[in-house]
């Protein structure tokens, strides 16, 4: 396996993939596995709008690095900025 295949920053070792492959192998609820929420939680009242933008690489990187440097998603940066512009 390669070492850099990793899940959320936690490296896939062997042993996980063999107790992933017995699970599948037992078999799954599949009513259990249909069963789902209603999609992700809303920010408000109102249903909330996708925008599409187009960036840089140089943009999209320092996105990322505020992104990571505040523990946020893309998606709270690029909205903190616009709430600070707005102000």
């Amino acid at each position: 396996m390669d070492e850099r295949e990793t899940i959320n920053g936690v490296p896939v070792t062997e042993e996980q993939i063999d107790a992933w492959a017995a699970e599948a192998e037992v078999g799954y609820d599949v009513k259990a596995l249909k069963k789902r929420g209603r999609g992700r939680p809303g920010r408000g009242a109102e249903p909330m709008q996708v925008v599409a933008i187009r960036l840089t690489a140089d943009e999209l990187a320092e996105i990322d690095l505020r992104a990571a440097r505040e523990q946020k998603s893309r998606s709270e940066v690029v909205r903190d900025a616009l709430a600070a512009s707005a102000a």
